[in-house]
Order: C-alpha cells, then sequence, then structure tokens
C-alpha cells in the first residue's frame, strides 16, 4: 500500500470532518471544483447512479467510468448504455486484464472463486482495471455508504486519502457514506432517475452475475453478494482498505 501524504492526510481528515453533516451534493460540489477533469465518479451500474445524477445538476461535464468485468449481468451491460444516453455522457469502459484472467481461467476454470474466495479473480478483472483509470486521476468518487457492510464499511469517512491505490496523494470521496439506502431510493423515485431492472428482481447489491443473487426479505444486502465467503471478507479489492484499516 502507499504510504499517505502526510500533510494531504491530515488536510483530508479535517475536511472529512468539516463535512461529514453536508449533504452528497455539497460534498459532491466540493470535490468536482477542487479537481476538476482530474476526478471521475466509479459507476458499477447500480443504485450509485444517483451520483452521476447529482453530479451532472452541479457540472454538465463530469467524467464517470465503470469496470467489465466480462461477467456482469445483461441487465448491467444494458444499464450502463441507458445511462450513457440519458445524461449525455462519456461512460469510460475499462476492462478485465486480458493476459491474467486467461492465466487464472486456464488453471482454475471459470468457477475457483467458490472453492478459493474471490480475491484471484477480483484482482484480474476488477482490481487490475481501477488501477489503470485511476492512474490518470488525482481523485475518484464512489458510491460507498456505511448501511451497505457493517463489517466492512461501517466507518467509511465521506473523503479520505486512498489507502490502498495511487501514490499516496489519491483523494477518494464517498459522498454516500452517511445516506441509507432509504434515502438513495427516495432521491431515485422523487428525481425520475433510470435504475437497474435487476432491482425490480430482488438485487439489491449488484456485481457480477456469478457471485450476485438476490436477497430475501429481512437479508440485508450483502448477502446477496459472495454469499459462501465470511462477512469480513466481503470486499473485492477496490475497497480492501476499508478492511485493512480495521484490523
Amino acid at each position: 500500500m502507499p504510504e499517505p501524504d502526510k500533510e494531504l492526510t491530515i488536510e483530508m481528515e479535517q475536511l472529512a470532518e468539516d463535512y461529514k453533516s453536508r449533504s452528497p451534493q455539497e460534498i459532491l460540489e466540493y470535490a468536482l471544483n477542487r479537481f476538476g477533469s482530474d476526478i471521475a465518479i466509479a459507476f458499477s451500474g447500480s443504485e450509485d447512479v444517483v451520483l452521476i445524477d447529482m453530479a451532472t445538476k452541479i457540472k454538465a461535464d463530469v467524467n464517470v467510468f465503470s469496470i467489465d468485468t466480462g461477467r456482469l449481468h445483461p441487465e448491467t451491460y444494458k444499464f450502463f448504455e441507458v445511462v450513457r444516453d440519458h445524461y449525455n455522457i462519456n461512460l469510460e469502459i475499462f476492462f478485465a486484464n486480458r493476459e491474467k484472467t486467461e492465466e487464472l481461467v486456464h488453471k482454475k476454470g471459470m468457477f475457483s472463486f467458490y472453492k478459493d474466495g474471490h480475491k484471484e479473480c477480483c484482482a484480474a478483472r476488477k482490481v487490475d482495471p481501477l488501477k489503470r483509470s485511476l492512474s490518470r486521476r488525482s481523485a475518484w468518487i464512489t458510491g460507498q455508504r456505511k448501511d451497505q457492510s457493517p463489517n466492512t464499511r461501517a466507518y467509511i469517512p465521506v473523503v479520505e486519502v486512498d489507502p490502498v491505490f495511487g501514490d499516496g496523494t489519491l483523494v477518494k470521496f464517498n459522498p454516500l457514506a452517511n445516506w441509507t439506502s432509504g434515502q438513495v431510493w427516495n432521491y431515485i423515485r422523487e428525481n425520475n432517475v433510470p435504475y437497474n431492472e435487476l432491482h425490480e428482481k430482488g438485487y439489491v447489491s449488484i456485481g457480477c452475475e456469478p457471485c450476485t443473487r438476490p436477497v430475501l426479505p429481512g437479508q440485508h444486502e450483502r448477502e446477496g453478494r459472495w454469499w459462501w465467503e465470511e462477512a469480513t471478507k466481503k470486499e473485492c479489492g477496490l475497497h480492501s482498505g476499508n478492511i485493512s484499516s480495521r484490523d
């Protein structure tokens, strides 16, 4: 992991304290104004679409990227294009690392993660393309929320120096950190925001098709992801700092 810049870390910790009770729109406005074209929204194809809706109301030209692991649901691929057209944005797609993915499948087959965990697959299909995307940024914006996973996301701040990616100066904004799922969906309904049709089929947390399933009434949304693994390990690598920071 990178050694975080001390001065920047102190500044971001103070900013997180100052903005912890601010609205997602206020946090987004600060982020977009400060970093301009050097910041991008990471869009997963799920309810984090609200960030795009909020951001485009602040600034017409925003950078948005998504990761195509090669294993997404057909509905998610369709939703990428719905969002691209609806907001008239240039949605940048970063693909899985070809060599690493081919090597993994050749050695272990298409579903090795059911036996030895999802980290190796996610490293090739998610982490590698994320690194390539972030290599050209000074900051990024995620849709993480504290209520998504009490085991790994309960302590995320609204802004931080990224503990995993970059060179110690990459800033990570989590504008929705303090919002609940209910608040996100109220925003979607009130603002006629398009959403992934998988949500109407019982999917709450949406990832790759083999690793995501609908949840039953009363189940936490994260129970639909990597259901064969321990709850404390349910991060794909994109936000693995949430785990290490609590160890």
